[in-house]
């Protein structure tokens, strides 16, 4: 971390500014090692690799930190040669390029860092988190840069200032805490007067289809070793994709297969070449069955959180990868 974000860092149970209390190795002007401690309780969080650690373990989202370490570059729009991470932001939230230059943005749980690299091109000033061993691979992709300040912490004890923020961003994120209403409300104190909230939540549905066939089978593969499902996951996808393209040519079978078996192709819906397909299949296919935790949400109970929230121009759709809500703080 740079000295300088010392500023922006709050003691996540106090809410107390930190400040350092050791450091043990330095590179490049950037503390890889070190200590911070609150100033009022004394609380003391080690800065390892780099990154402020907030929170001791992986918890719920070591699934999570597992697969973007190993999976880090597939998604990054500079890395696959594509724009869909900044096409899925920018198209997601409405916002414009030119209105996050010097904006202080929050990144609530950043994975490896494909949105990261997009709110930084963008020139926003941005704080980044998340729960899981992921940081690590956002800040192979993304650091160090003079613009972000990337921790490991908890969504619901957010080690940033309050009333600060221009604008908070968490895509891919609520649905897999274990109570997304108070993931969401734990974003709003953080955001200033006025300031924009974009978020996305996985969608509700009464039907089967290729994208929720998971929940099929998640009561099972959320309870394997990680390895076990992931290794299982790398064999089958690679094979099964074929079979799948071929069947998406028989009217018949075309929904009811892919329905039944989860895989998730992206074969005519995405630019991206047959490598790309396969590693996107691999990663997201892990992503939907490995979470411990997976609510969608319908729109009528986000409207709900927006409206006990005293939100303002809340406009919600079905978009990306369920509903997408972008909404004003008063």
């Amino acid at each position: 971390m740079r000295p300088a974000a010392i500023e922006l860092l709050r003691s996540p149970n106090s809410r107390s500014p930190l400040k350092i209390k050791s450091i043990t190795e330095e590179q490049d002007g950037e503390i890889k090692s070190g200590e911070l401690i609150a100033e009022d309780s004394g609380d003391v969080y080690p800065i390892v690799n780099f990154l402020p650690r907030f929170v001791i373990d992986d918890a719920y989202t070591a699934s999570f930190g597992e697969q973007w370490n190993r999976y880090r570059r597939t998604q990054l729009d500079r890395f696959n040669g594509t724009t869909l991470s900044r096409d899925r932001l920018f198209e997601g939230t409405g916002w414009k390029p030119d209105e996050l230059i010097g904006q202080n943005v929050l990144e609530a749980g950043c994975g490896a860092g494909r949105f990261t690299q997009v709110l930084l091109d963008a020139g926003a000033k941005l704080c980044s988190l998340d729960y899981s061993s992921a940081v690590d691979a956002s800040w192979s992709n993304n650091g160090p840069n003079e613009r972000l300040t990337l921790v490991q912490a908890d969504l619901f004890k957010i080690p940033f200032p309050l009333d600060f923020f221009d604008k908070v961003f968490c895509y891919g994120v609520l649905q897999h805490t274990p109570d997304p209403k108070r993931g969401f409300m734990s974003l709003l104190p953080h955001l200033k007067s006025g300031g924009k909230l974009a978020v996305d939540l996985y969608r509700k549905t009464p039907w089967i289809t290729r994208w929720t066939a998971k929940y099929w089978y998640r009561p099972v593969t959320r309870r394997m070793s990680r390895d076990r499902l992931r290794r299982f996951v790398e064999w089958y996808i690679p094979r099964w994709i074929p079979i799948d393209n071929a069947l998406q040519r028989v009217r018949v079978l075309r929904y009811a297969v892919p329905a039944i078996v989860p895989c998730w192709n992206y074969t005519g819906m995405l630019p991206l070449t047959s490598e790309q397909i396969e590693s996107w299949a691999i990663l997201d296919t892990f992503d939907a069955l490995s979470p411990r935790y997976d609510s969608p949400q319908t729109e009528e109970t986000l409207s709900a959180w927006c409206a006990e929230a005293g939100l303002e121009d809340v406009q919600i759709q079905v978009a990306g990868n369920g509903l997408v809500c972008n909404a004003r703080k008063p």
